[in-house]
């Protein structure tokens, strides 16, 4: 397997190209992908937490390096938060090569709700293979505030993030269904 870290180097942050590689490379062994070629490319110069995948004959994170950052430590790198960035995006790609996601959008074009619940189902799986610990509640609070505050959305958070084999159609059905239930609530 072939994984690249860019910038080799880092000017304003004080991350290790080489400790990212290794990440990336356990988890690439570890989720399946080991005969694809990775391609990490890291925005050092924003603190912003993004990260954009996009998939050719190479996987490529584009990824800004707030999404690495140790959040009390500033320009650190966590090991967890490189870790959670790169597993949760990994997920995604392998969701898409194994064809259960094969009629979601691109990534620019997902809906923000959307990823907000494909993070949730990626993000639970990659909590229960305990490789590195994920806080669930973040996660959690991220899929409230793009599905609303109710017992019902957080019903079915819990349910994505117990869930080991969804499709695309059940995951926007499941997103759909959240935000149902807080709507329901508000009338």
């Amino acid at each position: 397997m072939q994984v690249s870290v860019a910038p080799a180097q880092f000017q304003f942050v004080f991350f290790d190209a080489s400790d990212i590689q290794d990440i990336a490379v356990g988890l690439m062994d570890r989720l399946g992908l080991a005969e694809h070629a990775l391609e990490i490319v890291v925005d050092e110069t924003t603190p912003l937490n993004r990260v954009r995948v996009t998939q050719t004959d190479v996987i490529r994170l584009d990824v800004e390096s707030g999404a690495f950052e140790d959040t009390r430590r500033p320009r650190q790198m966590s090991t967890i938060a490189t870790g959670t960035t790169i597993g949760r995006a990994l997920f995604r790609v392998r969701d898409r090569l194994d064809g259960t996601f094969g009629e979601a959008p691109p990534e620019n074009e997902l809906a923000l709700d959307h990823v907000a619940a494909w993070d949730a189902y990626c993000l639970g799986r990659f909590a229960h293979l305990g490789v590195h610990h994920v806080n669930q509640q973040r996660w959690r609070y991220n899929f409230r505030n793009r599905h609303g505050f109710s017992d019902g959305s957080d019903e079915v958070f819990d349910e994505l993030w117990a869930s080991q084999r969804l499709t695309w159609s059940e995951l926007q059905a499941m997103s759909e269904r959240a935000q149902a239930a807080t709507s329901a609530v508000h009338v």
